[in-house]
């Protein structure tokens, strides 16, 4: 019971993080393009979402700080785009850039300056405890996750509708060959920032979801942010392949599931000794090393067989 608990407990961050593990997928799959901006609209999208569950409007503070992500999409964007910046430099601009205005934003209440905030009672996961009664650690740890499931459910029928449209598939198309697009009278700079609108909007409501679900902000919680939603996309192609949207953006998020559960798995069995907690992104790197390794692993195997079939 003790550890269904335990697994149950990082469920919801799975799901969670998979919001943002969708965004990079959006951004990097869909569009090609290598955005840096996750960790600074990550982080906005929280100290958002703080600010509004502060004065009692925790689903308000859900959708501000979706606004917040899709503000920070559309500078990276316009930086792109209007100003001819490399993507990658666009994206560290817009996120040193955020990180200021983050301290600024934790500065705004009562307590002064600070770097951290916290607001236990005014999550949605708290208000659905008190609509239903609900008491106890496990009671709580099932809502988080029936909540976040319920939450990640409606965005992803959502993304994979959008994808469907007419602006949509100009999105998508811009990120297969923008030269054509661009010959189609199409605007490749508007899908473009559509797209990293898109892509950093769902990361923004990731950061506002983590924050409800742990109770807290804190301006470094958005620290290795990148890292972890990169390891969710690759695991999910792992297992499901490179396949269309619709797929991509749900093995993102089942990629985000297996990732925390593996991080648990790894800490509570003391994989690498007791400083297993401490060695968290060092196993996030072993993940991902060993998920690029599988299809070279295949591809060898698959080699072998032919080798012995010919002779």
């Amino acid at each position: 019971m003790v550890e269904l608990q335990y697994y149950l407990s990082n469920l919801p961050d799975g799901l969670i993080y998979g919001l943002l593990a969708m965004g990079i997928y959006i951004s990097l799959r869909i569009l090609d393009i290598p955005d840096l901006t996750t960790e600074g609209s990550f982080g906005f999208g929280m100290v958002v979402s703080v600010l509004t569950a502060l004065h009692g409007h925790p689903i308000l503070a859900l959708f501000l700080g979706m606004a917040a992500g899709a503000a920070a999409g559309i500078i990276t964007g316009l930086l792109q785009t209007k100003l001819s910046v490399h993507p990658v430099l666009a994206g560290i601009i817009t996120m040193s850039g955020l990180y200021s205005i983050n301290l600024v934003c934790y500065s705004l209440t009562d307590k002064g300056a600070t770097t951290n905030l916290s607001y236990e009672k005014n999550t949605v996961f708290e208000k659905v405890k008190e609509l239903f009664g609900i008491r106890g650690q496990f009671e709580t740890s099932v809502v988080k996750a029936v909540v976040s499931l319920i939450i990640v459910s409606l965005v992803l029928m959502i993304v994979i509708w959008f994808f469907r449209t007419r602006v949509g598939l100009c999105v998508r198309a811009t990120g297969d060959n923008p030269d054509m697009v661009s010959a189609s009278s199409i605007n490749v700079d508007r899908t473009k920032i559509i797209g990293l609108l898109i892509a950093n909007a769902l990361i923004g409501l990731s950061g506002a979801l983590a924050s409800q679900s742990l109770g807290y902000s804190d301006i470094n919680t958005s620290n290795g942010t990148l890292i972890y939603g990169l390891a969710a996309v690759i695991i999910g192609e792992a297992i499901f392949g490179k396949r269309g949207p619709a797929i991509g953006v749900l093995s993102a998020v089942v990629g985000s599931i297996l990732y925390k559960l593996i991080v648990a798995f790894v800490i509570r069995e003391n994989i690498f000794g007791e400083k297993s907690a401490n060695l968290m992104k060092f196993t996030c790197a072993l993940i991902v090393a060993i998920t690029l390794a599988i299809p070279a692993i295949k591809r060898m195997i698959a080699e072998r067989k032919q080798r012995k079939a010919a002779n």
